[in-house]
């Protein structure tokens, strides 16, 4: 016989028939992840990725600011050749000077020949030996600047021996000494540049290392009983990738625009402070002062590379913690 549903089970049962189901993703956002998402070691890591990013970002627009300062001094210097005439007995050095312009000039693939007069001779002594000089009373020699085609160059060889036989105290000089010193600096300061990047990249991927089993670490049973519960590497590599891509992402895109500023700024005060003394010796060395395009470009790729090691080198440490999983779930079953 059939006994009567109390009222309160009926009211329940109604209660539950009416409420909604649950939206599976709702549900599987609720679940707790495998990755944390918001704590303090992820923090730190972000902060940690954004000071390594913007080292590198400065270490690769100081390369890229050297790199274009040595080739513009190397063009310029190849450009120029220098004629000097020094004084010899019984001979007219203004006649010398005249001659060595001369045969310089009848030279193919020289643009232009310009003699540096009294006047801007002295201007050139005068920071060493005062004012008021006078060529006539020292035995100082005389300068010819040529500028030479690059289009077309002359041959230096033929011009200097021409030049040395026919004009009493002339040698030419074609600065091929300061052009070999200028690219043995700028190879030197560029492969510094390149081992100060790789330490940074080397401390990055040490950082997401450790950072990857710390997480792993706080979740370990976890991860243990998902993956020996059927859970594939792929798809716990997955969760441990997109967390720390997002994360290099985030930190690396603050130290580069943190760089990017940087590199603003520097341009700009060395533009509005061009006629600053300070800002003389600044152009004097490094020109305008300013990264190029290589170095802006540089920085942005430089960004998701960043990211990219950092997603790569969590999911690397992720596969070889799960194949430590398989080794130690293999003896188990052996033993067994």
């Amino acid at each position: 016989m059939n006994e009567p549903i109390p009222t309160h089970y009926a009211k329940s049962e109604a209660a539950a028939a009416q409420k909604p189901a649950p939206d599976p993703a709702m549900r599987d956002r609720e679940m707790q992840s495998i990755v944390p998402r918001e704590s303090v070691a992820g923090s730190a890591l972000t902060l940690v990725i954004a000071i390594m990013a913007f080292l590198s970002s400065l270490t690769l627009g100081a390369v890229s600011l050297v790199n274009d300062t040595a080739q513009g001094w190397q063009n310029q210097i190849s450009r120029e050749i220098t004629i000097q005439v020094r004084p010899v007995a019984n001979v007219d050095i203004t006649t010398a000077v005249e001659s060595a312009r001369q045969i310089a000039s009848s030279f193919a693939g020289i643009s232009t020949v310009e003699v540096v007069d009294e006047a801007q001779t002295n201007a050139l002594l005068e920071p060493w030996l005062g004012a008021g000089l006078s060529l006539e009373e020292l035995p100082l020699p005389r300068l010819i600047t040529v500028i030479v085609d690059s289009t077309n160059p002359p041959d230096i060889v033929s011009l200097s021996t021409r030049i040395v036989e026919t004009v009493p105290g002339a040698t030419v000089d074609d600065h091929r000494a300061w052009i070999d010193r200028l690219t043995t600096m700028a190879t030197t300061t560029i492969l510094v540049g390149v081992f100060v990047f790789i330490l940074i990249m080397a401390a990055t991927t040490l950082t997401v290392i450790f950072a990857t089993r710390g997480a792993m670490a706080g979740n370990r049973h976890v991860i243990e009983v998902l993956h020996f519960v059927g859970a594939e590497q792929s798809f716990i590599a997955g969760e441990f990738q997109r967390h720390f891509l997002l994360l290099g992402l985030k930190g690396a895109m603050a130290g580069g625009a943190l760089a990017l500023i940087s590199f603003l700024a520097v341009g700009y005060w060395a533009q509005n402070n061009i006629h600053d003394p300070t800002a003389d010796q600044v152009n004097a060395l490094f020109g305008t002062f300013s990264v190029g395009l290589d170095g802006y470009v540089g920085t942005v790729v430089l960004i998701f590379i960043i990211g990219l090691l950092t997603a790569i080198t969590s999911r690397h440490t992720v596969i070889r913690h799960v194949d430590a999983l398989d080794g130690i779930k293999a003896v188990h079953q052996s033993s067994n």
